[in-house]
C-alpha cells in the first residue's frame, strides 16, 4: 500500500480553478435566458438577481479562465471539477429563485433537484406560483441534463486531453482529439430532440409557454410540470403520450443518433440498451396493468407511469400515493435501473445491468464446461473489460448502500418503509415521482439527505467520493501542465 501511495496526486488547485471558471462562464451564459424570462413576466426582483449572478460568475470566471491550459487532466481533477460544478450550481441559482417567493429551503431543495434532473419539489402549490419560476426550474433541469461539463466543452473548450477528461474522466486519453467534436455532436442532437419535442407539443396543445416548460423537462428526463398534478392537467391522452415520448427519446444513449444518421436507422434496431429500454418499460407496464386497478384507463396510465419511471422522468398521471404495494414495488426496481448510459436518464443504467446479467452467465456457463476452457463476457458483439465489469459491480454496491442508508433514516423519522423505499431511490434514481413524503412539512434533515441522494444519482457517487477524499487534496501534487 505504502508503494502504491507513493504514486497518489492531490489535485492541482490552479487546474481546477481554471476549468472551473470556464465552466462559471458557460453557467453565465446559462442564466441569460431565466432572467430574460424574468423580466418579460415582470418579475424584476428575480431578474436583477439574476444579473447579479452573471455578473458574479464574469467578474470570477473571465479572469481565471485565462489561467495556462494542463496537456493532461488527472482523473480526480476532472471527477473533482464536476462534482463541483453539481454542487455549486444549485447554491447560486437558489439566490434569484428566493425573489420568486421561495424560502431559502424550498429554493435550494428545487435547484438542487432541478441541476439533478430529479423533479421532486416542496413547494406547496405550484401552479400558483410565477411563470419565471416555472421557466426556471425546467431550464436547470435542460442543462442539467444534459450536463454543464458537455456544454462547456462543445462551446468553449478546445480539444484538448483535458476537454476528453471532463467529459469521460475513465476514458483512454487517445480519444482526447475527439472531445469537442464529441460534445457538439451531443448538443446538437439534444438542441434537435427539444426543437423538435416543443414543435410537437406547441402543435398540440397550442400553448407555447407549457410546451416548452414540459418539453424541456422531458427531452432532460427531468419531470418538472407547472401543473400540479402533473401530466394529469393535459385532458387528452396524446399530449401526455407525447411528452413520455419525449422522454424516452431522450432516455436512450444519445450518440445512438449520430449512429443512425452516419449508419442508417438500422443502427437503432441493433442498439442493446434500445432494445434493453422498450423491453423493460413494456415489462413494467404488463405488471402495472396486472396490479393496479383504474378501470378502463389502467392500460394509459400503467403505459405512461412505466415509462416515466424506467426513463427516470418522473411524469405522472395520477396519484402515485394511492397506488397499491406491488406496484410501488414494481416502479421502485424500474427506477433503479433507469436508461441508457450516455443519455439524460438516470439510475444504474441499462448498459451496466446488461453487462452484470452477462457477468452471472458466464459464471454459470463456466461452470459446466472443462476447467482449461475460456468463456470471455461479451455483449452487443463487444467483449467487455475488466474495468468493464468492476465498474458496474462498484457503482451497483455504491448504489446500494446509498439506498440503505437513507431508507435507513427515513424509517427512523417514523415514514412507512414501503413509502420510505420509494422515495430514497426516486430521488437517488434522480426520478421525481413521489408518494407524497417529499412535501413542505417533511423534516429539515429529511429533506438534505434527498439533496444528498440527488447529488450522488446524478454523480454516480464516484465523483462525490473523491470530492470527499482527503488524499484528492492533500499531498504530493505534480508539476507539470
Amino acid at each position: 500500500m505504502s508503494s502504491a501511495t507513493t504514486l497518489v496526486y492531490a489535485v492541482r488547485l490552479r487546474v481546477v480553478a481554471k476549468y472551473l471558471a470556464q465552466l462559471g462562464v458557460v453557467l453565465a451564459l446559462l442564466t441569460v435566458p431565466p432572467c430574460a424570462v424574468a423580466f418579460a413576466f415582470g418579475e424584476q426582483p428575480a431578474a436583477v438577481r439574476y444579473l447579479l449572478v452573471i455578473a458574479f460568475l464574469l467578474a470570477l470566471g473571465l479572469p481565471a479562465a485565462r489561467l495556462p491550459a494542463t496537456s493532461h487532466l488527472q482523473v480526480n481533477e476532472a471527477l473533482v471539477i464536476v462534482a463541483l460544478a453539481f454542487v455549486l450550481t444549485p447554491l447560486l441559482m437558489s439566490y434569484p429563485l428566493m425573489a420568486t417567493g421561495l424560502t431559502p429551503g424550498e429554493a435550494l431543495f428545487e435547484a438542487v433537484s432541478g441541476v439533478t434532473t430529479t423533479g421532486l419539489s416542496t413547494v406547496a402549490r405550484i401552479a400558483d406560483q410565477s411563470p419565471a419560476l416555472w421557466f426556471a426550474r425546467a431550464w436547470m433541469q435542460w442543462y442539467g441534463g444534459l450536463g454543464i461539463v458537455v456544454l462547456s466543452v462543445g462551446l468553449v473548450m478546445g480539444h484538448q486531453t483535458a476537454a476528453r477528461r471532463l467529459v469521460e474522466p475513465f476514458s483512454p486519453e487517445t480519444l482526447a482529439s475527439t472531445a469537442r467534436t464529441f460534445a457538439r455532436r451531443m448538443l446538437l442532437v439534444y438542441v434537435l430532440l427539444t426543437v423538435a419535442g416543443i414543435a410537437v407539443l406547441w402543435a398540440l396543445c397550442g400553448d407555447a409557454f407549457m410546451a416548452v416548460t414540459h418539453v424541456l423537462a422531458a427531452v432532460s428526463t427531468g419531470g418538472f410540470s407547472p401543473y400540479q398534478d402533473s401530466l394529469a392537467s393535459f385532458g387528452d391522452w396524446p399530449l401526455r403520450y407525447a411528452v413520455i415520448a419525449i422522454a424516452v427519446a431522450a432516455a436512450v444513449p444519445l450518440s445512438l443518433y449520430q449512429r443512425a444518421w452516419q449508419h442508417g436507422w438500422r443502427a437503432l434496431t441493433g442498439d442493446v440498451e434500445l432494445r434493453a429500454l422498450l423491453l423493460c418499460g413494456l415489462l413494467v407496464t404488463g405488471l402495472l396493468v396486472l396490479f393496479m386497478d383504474n378501470g378502463r384507463d389502467s392500460l394509459n396510465h400503467a403505459l405512461l407511469l412505466g415509462f416515466s419511471a424506467q426513463t427516470t422522468a418522473g411524469f405522472s398521471s395520477l396519484d402515485v400515493s394511492a397506488l397499491d404495494n406491488a406496484s410501488k414495488l414494481v416502479l421502485i426496481a424500474a427506477m433503479l435501473v433507469g436508461g441508457g448510459l450516455g443519455s439524460t436518464a438516470g439510475g444504474l443504467k441499462l448498459l451496466r445491468l446488461l453487462i452484470l446479467l452477462r457477468l452471472v452467465q458466464v459464471f454459470l456457463w463456466r461452470s459446466a464446461m472443462p476447467s482449461r476452457a475460456v468463456a470471455e463476457p461479451r455483449l452487443g458483439g463487444k467483449r467487455l473489460s475488466g474495468d468493464d465489469l468492476q465498474r458496474a459491480a462498484l457503482l451497483l454496491i455504491l448504489l446500494a448502500l446509498v439506498v440503505l442508508a437513507s431508507w435507513l433514516v427515513f424509517v427512523g423519522y417514523g415514514h412507512a418503509p414501503l413509502d420510505a423505499l420509494f422515495e430514497v431511490v426516486s430521488a437517488t434514481g434522480t426520478v421525481g415521482l413521489s408518494t407524497g413524503i417529499t412535501a413542505p412539512d417533511l423534516a429539515p434533515e429529511l429533506k438534505a439527505v434527498l439533496c444528498l441522494d440527488m447529488l450522488l444519482g446524478r454523480l454516480e457517487i464516484i465523483a462525490v467520493l473523491v470530492l470527499l477524499y482527503p488524499r484528492t487534496w492533500f499531498g504530493h501534487r505534480t508539476e507539470s501542465l
